[in-house]
């Protein structure tokens, strides 16, 4: 399928908003295998392009701006009664042609603001004039401010930004918005849809998560926790997955531990990192829930900074060590906005937890002078699964750890396309 966005940029600064959000879409469209055109003044320097905008898959059209050698300069036509300077018709001719020889073979075309923005009216009236000439285009016509009021009084082509136009779907980033954009263009609620403005986690993130992020999905299980470590039975692993495995049998969600690991020589590697898969698949952790980067191209650790963006995209951090002094790595986490899951029986560890508000569970651990064993009854299940339960629901109650995990699940651009945009442009077909 073939994509035209429509945006008539003159630049490519991010102090423009819609840049970053053009940004975001094509990387869902050229992701989702999509053809791409992107369509701007010819005033746009080239020079600009940065990241996805210098992908070579991306076929680059520029819109004259010019008319019998002059420069066409846009006028903020906001108000719905008045004239339009005398050479305005002249102009939205010479941008239509253009247009038509740019979408001859496209299939549906985005709109970002061509529609709404005064200072686009030219443009405006231009899309116009193309869809007569190619009546089987279709249309995603997006609003990126708030719809403007219906006005009971109004002439052409200042009209033009309160006319539907055949073939469109209009798009607001919120559903509050969708109303109001109904009545501005004066069509049914049912051609209007919303498509929230996505946050691309990975963006501003280190090479080395994004390249986890390709081989192990970080975005989409409910509860993300993350325990960078040596691989030693000191660290108690173990414990840790399973009361993550715990935690998804007694609630559902779907979750995932990630071990930033590097070896130790207390213990063969793979011998104890079969035990720790053993140990959580007793209490439910899928093998597909559990994941060494020390497998996944990180033999020796995986870097520091990674951790700290693993951090970021998690909610959940659980430190069953059996000995600590301090435990900085617990401030790191906590730093990120994640729950705390902490060993009381090691006394840095309540210190610390005390401090934090850290919720506390027992098990075995070095003391000064002596060290603790655990028994659990009526069994370590039942006691992983009652704290499970609880863990559950006090971070489902936490709107700090809820709006952390929303927004990772629901607002990175791959749930958006797949989601929102994709059967959107299908439907158009």
């Amino acid at each position: 399928m073939q994509i035209a966005i429509l945006t008539m940029f003159n630049g490519l600064s991010k102090t423009y908003s819609l840049v970053s959000v053009v940004e975001e879409h094509l990387h869902m469209l050229l992701g989702g295998g999509m053809r791409v055109k992107v369509l701007v003044s010819q005033d746009c320097p080239d020079s600009e392009r940065y990241g996805i905008y210098n992908d070579k898959r991306i076929e680059w059209v520029k819109i004259t701006n010019r008319l019998q050698g002059k420069q066409i300069h846009w006028m903020d036509y906001t108000q719905p009664t008045g004239r339009v300077h005398p050479s305005f018709f002249e102009e939205a001719e010479a941008v239509a042609d253009s247009l038509y020889d740019a979408l001859q073979d496209v299939d549906v075309v985005f709109l970002h603001d061509i529609l709404y923005q005064g200072w686009h009216l030219v443009h405006n009236v231009a899309v116009r004039q193309v869809q007569v000439r190619l009546p089987r285009l279709r249309f995603l016509a997006m609003n990126h401010s708030h719809p403007a009021a219906r006005p009971r009084r109004m002439d052409w082509p200042l009209s033009a930004r309160y006319m539907p136009l055949p073939n469109a779907t209009y798009l607001y980033p919120a559903e509050s918005g969708l109303a109001a954009l109904a009545d501005q263009y004066m069509v049914p609620l049912e051609r209007c849809r919303a498509i929230p403005n996505s946050l691309n986690l990975y963006g501003e993130i280190s090479e080395e998560v994004k390249r986890l992020g390709e081989l192990t999905d970080l975005l989409e299980p409910d509860i993300l926790a993350v325990y960078p470590g040596r691989l030693t039975t000191g660290k108690q692993m173990e414990k840790a997955a399973a009361l993550l495995g715990a935690i998804g049998a007694v609630s559902g969600k779907r979750v995932k531990m990630i071990f930033c690991d590097f070896p130790s020589l207390d213990i063969e590697p793979a011998a104890y990192k079969q035990r720790i898969r053993s140990e959580g698949e007793i209490y439910g952790l899928g093998v597909d829930a559990l994941v060494f980067t020390s497998e996944l191209g990180w033999p020796d650790g995986f870097p520091h900074r990674g951790v700290m963006d693993l951090f970021t995209l998690s909610n959940l951090f659980i430190c069953t060590s059996y000995s600590e002094s301090f435990g900085l790595i617990v401030l790191e986490a906590a730093s990120r906005g994640n729950m705390l899951v902490l060993n009381q029986a090691v006394p840095a560890l309540e210190e610390l937890g005390n401090r934090l508000k850290a919720y506390f569970m027992r098990w075995n651990a070095r003391g000064f002078g002596c060290d603790t064993r655990e028994t659990y009854h009526p069994s370590e299940e039942a006691y992983l699964r009652e704290h499970a339960e609880l863990i559950v629901r006090m971070m489902d109650d936490n709107p700090v750890i809820q709006a952390k995990t929303i927004t990772r699940q629901r607002y990175n651009p791959q749930w958006i396309w797949e989601h929102r945009l994709r059967p959107l442009i299908e439907n158009q077909l």
